[in-house]
């Protein structure tokens, strides 16, 4: 016969992936989310209905954890005392604020760099501030609604964000006990049903220049001095987005062979990328390396003010601001990407490699083996060119490809 309690152990509990319940025995069970999130869960009835008690999620209770908190449990339920009632009684309901810092700081090894950690904290300090006050267990679909709304139109892909993160800190708390029922941020058969689609709404942009604009900017931006001009335009150049060029260090940096590698650790698709950089692009690294006081090899190529810590994420966008010019530091991308397509002969996926865009067609995927970083490089060396020629000089004749 089955056994009816410690069906489970400690290498199934790690290695179960198909979403629902798992039993363990005696009312116990692992739930595997659909995000593959894993939590444990006492369900037992109540006045005729069940009720389901959350003990925590596997990351921080242990099977055995879990055994013990479930016999405590049965033990309630027997002596005809509600176990969700009792443990509310014991501990006061923390607010939504303090479950999502808390779960930002479980989180952290999940992310790749810090900028990760830092837009997660901003989201859920910022444009979810009505909410950081409320304890979890009162937050309903109203309140969500009331939050998401000033931002769902005009900012919908940061509005996405907000949403899925209230939801994933909804979901800790109900993991902790301090929730149950439904998720009030959940999108299908809740939020689905009261806010327009995400596909129905203009997609968020990133402000670009018109590339037949760029070498005049250029050429404005190298009179300029400081830390930040040197890196906006090696962004420009490199094509990069801007926590790649703030992190970049001289480790990555090889001037003899004009190459700069990235680790994967620091790139968007969690893949290594090299980048061929071009003269100008190496004139750059010479005038850094100057002012560089820091010789040590993980040094920052562009630091900040602040000794042992890289130029600000809003330096080059402040800088653009006292340009006066309406565009964003990761426009500069669409830029590229336009001048490759109107201008040139380009390939489109010699382009998407130099703008590090991970392949989302898989057979596609599956052959691509190499980089194409030699004809990557002579993209842009041409490109380069482009940006540092004279408005003047730089005209493109009808037909003519660069």
């Amino acid at each position: 016969m089955a056994r009816e309690i410690n069906r489970l152990n400690a290498r199934s509990v790690l290695s179960l992936a198909k979403p629902g319940r798992h039993a363990d025995g005696g009312n116990l069970f692992l739930v595997v989310d659909s995000s593959g999130a894993k939590r444990w869960v006492f369900l037992f009835r109540w006045e005729g209905k069940l009720k389901e008690m959350g003990l925590g999620g596997l990351t921080s209770v242990s099977l055995a954890r879990a055994r013990e908190l479930a016999t405590d449990a049965r033990a309630q339920v027997a002596d005809g005392v509600n176990p969700i009632v009792a443990r509310k009684a014991e501990k006061p309901v923390p607010t939504f604020g303090e479950v999502a810092d808390d779960l930002i700081k479980s989180m952290s090894s999940e992310w790749r760099n810090e900028k990760h950690r830092e837009q997660w904290s901003m989201t859920l300090r910022e444009y979810a501030k009505p909410l950081r006050g409320m304890k979890v267990n009162a937050i309903t679909t109203e309140d969500v609604l009331r939050t998401l709304k000033p931002i769902w139109v005009d900012k919908p892909e940061t509005a996405s964000r907000v949403r899925g993160r209230i939801e994933r800190v909804l979901d800790a708390a109900k993991a902790l006990g301090h929730r149950n029922g439904e998720n009030p941020a959940a999108w299908r058969g809740n939020l689905k049903n009261l806010l327009p689609a995400a596909r129905k709404l203009s997609r968020g942009h990133h402000a670009a220049l018109p590339y037949a604009k760029l070498p005049a900017f250029v050429q404005d931006l190298q009179k300029r001095e400081g830390v930040a001009a040197l890196a906006l335009e090696w962004t420009i150049l490199c094509a990069a987005r801007t926590g790649e060029i703030t992190g970049a260090t001289w480790a990555e940096i090889d001037t003899a062979a004009k190459v700069w590698s990235i680790p994967g650790s620091r790139m968007k698709a969690g893949r290594a990328h090299r980048v061929p950089l071009s003269g100008r692009a190496i004139e750059i690294l010479e005038q850094a390396a100057k002012v560089r006081t820091d010789e040590e090899p993980e040094a920052f190529v562009f630091p900040g003010l602040r000794p042992g810590r890289p130029l600000s994420n809003q330096a080059m966008e402040m800088l653009l601001r006292r340009m006066k010019v309406d565009v964003t530091t990761h426009g500069f991308r669409s830029t590229f990407k336009d001048w490759c397509s109107e201008a040139t002969s380009t390939p489109n996926e010699i382009s998407e490699m130099a703008l590090a865009h991970a392949v989302r067609d898989k057979v596609e995927a599956a052959y691509r083996r190499g980089d194409l970083f030699d004809r990557r490089r002579q993209l842009m060396e041409s490109w380069a060119a482009f940006c540092i020629t004279p408005p003047e000089e730089n005209v493109v004749s009808i037909g003519k490809r660069v």
